[in-house]
């Protein structure tokens, strides 16, 4: 049997999309799969069938880490981070090893000249590529998350009107360019004729607050009162999601939901937009502006100061 370690330190959305390269390996070539990340996500990694074990770091690889993961004896390390501490784990392994295609010059030309030479797949597949000298090929059966039964959120826990069915509205996101103003947010509640359930971490409550008493009790803010694995059952049993660019969408494509995913400042051509979600999904973004992408990433705020690439029509995101 080979044992294989899969790298990948962050974040919720990057983790959910290397479930495919998890599932594959221990399917197909019924390998000891090890999995080493940042300790603030090893929870995702523990609810993981196909997991064997979970190494973690908190931000340093440790010459103790060093030595627990030398005396593993690995085959194969599959880096899916592929950076410079990477580089240097895998040095102190000696062991084979692939990493996945990053494309820093082609993301580059795309984000400052606006010339796209990025490869027209999505990163799912980039990181399949590191395991195909193995033999493993996608199995093309989508991403996965796994609820612990503790986690699953009995929906007699929310008001009455969403407890009989809602739209899950993701208000949150790594930077404030992949999400949408306040004001549209509150604009898009008023319009979903539907029961509305806010998603996001604590930092997204108050927000979240500002909009249900903007619009009244057809909305119900989860923000910050549920869990991580909790949130993503939310997600899993909601009629369909809006979103942004963010962890909560991956999770939302992982259960096959029809997803309304909004771009702002970043762009799908990027390689990360929702993966063999439902068929009836869409992708909403604003195209033809000369500043977008701006980043890869995101900024705290746009950095023209006029914010074009979220003034999206409120019925392009209704399904």
């Amino acid at each position: 049997m080979k044992k294989i370690l899969i790298i990948r330190f962050s974040s919720i959305g990057d983790i959910v999309l290397t479930t495919p390269v998890i599932r594959c390996l221990k399917k197909q070539l019924n390998a000891e799969v090890h999995y080493l990340t940042k300790s603030s996500f090893k929870g995702m990694l523990n609810n993981n069938p196909y997991v064997d074990k979970v190494h973690t770091i908190d931000k340093e690889i440790s010459k103790e880490l060093i030595a627990e993961l030398k005396a593993e004896n690995f085959d194969f390390v599959v880096d899916l981070h592929h950076n410079l501490r990477t580089l240097r784990l895998k040095n102190a392994l000696n062991t084979p090893s692939k990493s996945f295609p990053k494309y820093n010059i082609q993301k580059w030309l795309l984000v400052n000249l606006k010339i796209d030479r990025m490869p027209k797949i999505h990163i799912v597949d980039r990181y399949m590529e590191t395991v195909s000298t193995l033999g493993v090929v996608n199995d093309n059966e989508g991403l996965d998350y796994f609820i612990p039964e503790n986690s699953r959120v009995n929906l007699s826990r929310l008001p009455e009107g969403q407890a009989k069915g809602y739209v899950g509205l993701v208000i949150g996101g790594q930077h404030a360019t992949k999400m949408m103003p306040q004001t549209k947010l509150i604009e898009v509640c008023r319009n979903l004729s539907e029961p509305i359930v806010l998603l996001g971490g604590p930092e997204d409550s108050d927000r979240a607050e500002e909009i249900v008493q903007s619009v009244g009790t057809k909305v119900f803010n989860a923000c910050g009162k549920f869990k991580l694995d909790e949130s993503a059952s939310l997600v899993q049993q909601a009629n369909w999601i809006i979103t942004h660019d963010t962890g909560l969408m991956h999770i939302a494509a992982a259960f096959k939901k029809r997803i309304v995913s909004v771009w702002g400042n970043t762009v799908p051509e990027l390689g990360m937009y929702p993966y063999l979600a439902d068929p009836k999904s869409k992708i909403v973004e604003i195209k033809g502006l000369s500043c977008r992408p701006c980043s890869k990433i995101g900024y705290s705020k746009c950095p023209k100061g006029h914010f074009k690439c979220m003034e999206h029509e409120v019925s392009d995101l209704m399904i």
